[in-house]
């Protein structure tokens, strides 16, 4: 798990958007993930002014709330409260009745634009998130796998071309490796142990770009130490990149801060039961949804990704990282997932 900067990846400037087919259109109908909505992505792009928004330390975050016509505001609220009902209560309007929407924010630095609705309870005060983009086809993969392959379950739905995603709480890997990493209250051994699961669930899938700008870190008091869990927030890089060390966070110097404990407090005997253990947990999953994943598979392997150089570097880094020839027939992103699966894990699917 050393960091080595000769090998840093390099993500391509842009990735391009792939839109959902038939296939996988099947397969969200099938699994309950389609809903029709009464507003889309293209709607919240009609804001005629935007202010910068700073976080509690006086800092921009990159992110600009935006204001809407007068006439157009009390519809688009009334429809964004609508959304949070059918995410969050399968459409029961009656947690409607207390909530308004304080802020729509959109981030500007980003290559899919998403807009994040600020949504209050004004009985408490309690407030919640959620995200509105433009649905793309390899993010819908990439949280269906999160959903399916990790410890984590993820709330979205997709109408259209537009997607709706749960917010995903956690502290910002970056600013927890730089504010709370070595504050002296963490249990770093436990931390380390969980990045190295954290790297195989990334690897064995394909899941690219998990830089500690791009994952959030969850703590849990148990009842006498902490318990943490990193959770990808992004997944527009789901089996898209051509090189191996793109879907190993590990190898990205965002992450050294951790990489360097583990260093210190893991052996490499350590490192590989972690990763054994993980694979065995993901297994699992699979087992438990075992037809689901054939399903995901079935879409995923007929689906265009990547473009096809992506698709014939990929093959050889990953048939020379596991010495094996079950890559060769590989045509698609979906087939290396499934290849690596297969691999890794051997579940038989």
């Amino acid at each position: 798990m050393l960091f080595n900067d000769s090998i840093m990846p390099k993500i391509s400037r842009k990735k391009e958007t792939y839109p959902i087919s038939g296939d996988l259109h099947h397969y969200l109908q099938d699994h309950q993930r389609l809903t029709k909505v009464p507003i889309t992505y293209q709607d919240l792009l009609r804001y005629d002014n935007t202010v910068p928004l700073y976080d509690k330390l006086n800092q921009d975050t990159l992110w600009v709330t935006v204001f809407y016509p007068q006439n157009d505001m009390d519809w688009i609220y009334y429809a964004l409260k609508m959304i949070y009902s059918l995410l969050k209560a399968d459409g029961d309007v009656s947690v409607m009745e207390h909530l308004y929407v304080d802020r729509v924010d959109l981030c500007i630095y980003g290559n899919t634009r998403p807009f994040r609705v600020r949504i209050v309870n004004r009985i408490n005060d309690n407030f919640d998130y959620f995200y509105i983009k433009n649905a793309d086809a390899s993010r819908i993969y990439g949280l269906e796998l999160e959903h399916i392959l990790s410890p984590n379950r993820i709330s979205y739905l997709v109408a259209d071309q537009t997607l709706i995603e749960e917010h995903i709480a956690g502290i910002p890997g970056d600013r927890f490796f730089q504010d709370q990493l070595h504050n002296g209250h963490q249990n770093l051994t436990r931390l380390a142990k969980e990045f190295v699961k954290f790297n195989e669930r990334c690897f064995v899938r394909l899941l690219g770009d998990m830089h500690a700008n791009n994952f959030v870190v969850d703590v849990t008091p148990d009842f006498d130490e902490l318990h943490y869990r990193i959770r990808a927030i992004d997944f527009d890089q789901q089996s898209y990149e051509g090189r191996k060390s793109i879907y190993m966070p590990q190898y990205f110097k965002q992450n050294n801060p951790i990489i360097q404990v583990g260093l210190k407090l893991m052996t490499p005997e350590s490192v590989r039961q972690y990763q054994t253990e993980e694979h065995a947990l993901i297994a699992t999953r699979m087992r438990s949804a075992r037809y689901q994943v054939q399903d995901l598979m079935q879409a995923m392997t007929k689906d265009t990704l990547a473009p096809p150089a992506h698709v014939v570097q990929l093959k050889r880094d990953l048939a020379e990282h596991y010495r094996s020839t079950q890559f060769e027939a590989s045509r698609s992103m979906g087939d290396l997932v499934r290849a690596s699966l297969q691999e890794a894990l051997h579940p038989g699917i």
